[in-house]
């Protein structure tokens, strides 16, 4: 096997490794965040004064 074919063959294995890795991170994100359950979005409080009790 010549040297090129040796730094292809090496290029070839970290891009797998590498693959591997994203796909791993990919599933662990899913399952952890998966868990999480978004609520409704909050109203918007636009132009609306809020009485805050200070006493």
């Amino acid at each position: 096997m010549t040297h090129a074919e040796q730094v292809i063959e090496r290029a070839l294995a970290v891009v797998a490794a590498s693959r591997a890795e994203r796909e791993r991170d990919a599933e662990r994100r899913k399952r952890v965040f998966g868990k999480i359950e978004v609520g409704r979005p909050l109203p918007k409080l636009r132009g609306q004064q809020l009485s805050l009790d200070l006493h």
